[in-house]
């Protein structure tokens, strides 16, 4: 994306504040480099908000926005403060933009390096009425925001006065975020299409005696080979009873002939997160009670499907899924109509959660578990609980229903270590949603043809 695009993010967060508090400081920083181990760092991520605000990915820069005017007339200068050039270091770790030409790159009013930071503050901050920064973000965050605050209190014998409020940017910044323009969107679809055809590799190269880090590795082979920059998150590759633990991490386990492999992995490309699962045969044919819960999973994926649509709340995809999940389980005995006596009462009680412990849906963007309240801003002065979230278009949620059975002296044998999750990226859009990762095969007879014609 071009730097317009970062401009006019900005320029709409200024007038959010300006709205709020007629001006103030606005101070947002990036991600800190973490050390791996004695010698080395963890590959460098960009921190999500600051990048939404000014698509800069180096380490060691904060962003600055000074906020003022009159009237209903808002001004925005923006500062980044990032590291300055340095021939040595740059040998070692790369080329630095440097605070020189920050400005043409990026579209920013004004840049120094970031060793001015400090002073620089103290110059900015002063005589402003509110500050806007991430709260309680971390001890060394509080502790330079003290120290920013100290350093404007101690020219108060000069007429100067500290700003008197305190805002938490991140709500603002997490609305915004909420809702993406159609360069996002572009972005998560070929994301998506990278992450579909990952999964579809690790479908076919997948066979009985195979382990799953090697699974894992086809993965991240069509994530690079096709230009993504990193996962999204790290990979579930998880066979037999390994699909029966939601979070498990791809390991060393054998893939064996009868059990399923769930694969639940999805690309980061250009900063924006791609999230599929699947669950497929190891041997390429589903047995029948492995079918018959799978095809109760989809049949739940797309009930909230149809649910996943403007005006509908953030709930009801779930509450859709929910009910064919139970539904299900008490069709193949998992459940005991007998005991329960209703599928209402089945669900109102909880039974499900037995073998369904998850909700279907969770926002997706930047970060693979999105930011944006889930609940509707209320100005009630009740404590209610707030509603749910009334869904929009350009919002982007996932769509994951799953089923997860282990073994238990009340549960059919047949049944047990069979662990099914199959989830889709769906973008909101006027009518009802677009399924961005349906190139990857989700029926049970696409699933064993792809496996079969590897």
């Amino acid at each position: 994306m071009n730097n317009k695009i970062y401009q006019e993010r900005r320029n709409a967060l200024a007038k959010k504040i300006f709205a709020k508090s007629g001006g103030g400081i606005a101070i947002i920083s990036t991600a800190p480099e973490l050390a791996r181990n004695r010698d080395s760092e963890f590959p460098y991520r960009h921190d999500s908000d600051f990048f939404y605000l000014t698509g800069f990915e180096e380490p060691g820069a904060t962003l600055v926005m000074e906020i003022k005017g009159s009237g209903k007339n808002c001004e925005l200068q923006s500062h980044l403060f990032c590291r300055p050039k340095d021939p040595e270091r740059e040998i070692w770790d790369g080329i630095r933009l440097g605070p020189e030409v920050a400005p043409i790159e990026l579209g920013i009013e004004y840049a120094h390096s970031n060793q001015e930071l400090d002073r620089k503050l103290g110059e900015l901050l002063t005589d402003q009425d509110a500050i806007y920064i991430r709260l309680a973000e971390n001890a060394e965050a509080d502790r330079r925001l003290r120290h920013w605050m100290k350093k404007v209190r101690a020219q108060a014998r000069s007429g100067i006065n500290p700003p008197s409020e305190l805002h938490d940017i991140e709500a603002l910044i997490h609305e915004m975020r909420l809702f993406k323009d159609v360069h996002e969107i572009d972005t998560m679809r070929r994301a998506a299409a990278i992450s579909a055809r990952a999964h579809i590799r690790a479908m076919q190269r997948c066979k009985p005696g195979i382990r799953e880090y090697q699974l894992e590795a086809e993965l991240l082979h069509e994530f690079r080979n096709s230009g993504a920059q990193s996962v999204a998150y790290n990979s579930i590759v998880a066979g037999g009873a390994n699909s029966c633990v939601l979070h498990y991490r791809a390991g060393s386990t054998e893939l064996r002939s009868g059990e399923l492999c769930l694969i639940d992995a999805g690309c980061e490309l250009d900063g924006y997160a791609s999230d599929i699962t699947r669950t497929f045969p190891v041997n390429g044919k589903f047995t029948g009670p492995q079918r018959a819960l799978y095809n109760i999973t989809l049949a739940a994926q797309e009930a909230a499907v149809a649910m996943t649509k403007p005006g509908n709340t953030f709930i009801e995809p779930h509450d859709a899924a929910l009910k064919v999940l139970t539904q299900g389980l008490l069709d193949e005995k998992l459940l005991k109509l007998s005991k329960l006596g209703s599928l209402e009462n089945a669900i109102e009680t909880g039974a499900y959660r037995r073998f369904y412990m998850h909700r279907t849906s969770h926002w997706l963007g930047m970060d693979v578990h999105d930011v944006g309240s889930y609940r509707e801003e209320t100005a009630s002065l009740l404590k209610e609980e707030k509603p749910w979230r009334i869904l929009k278009a350009g919002m982007v949620i996932t769509v994951e229903p799953g089923l997860y059975i282990r073994p238990a002296d009340d549960v059919d044998e047949a049944f047990w270590n069979i662990g099914i999750r199959i989830e889709d990226d769906a973008v909101i859009n006027e009518s009802s949603c677009e399924l961005i990762s349906r190139g990857v095969p989700v029926k049970a007879d696409e699933i064993e043809a792809t496996m079969k014609n590897a």
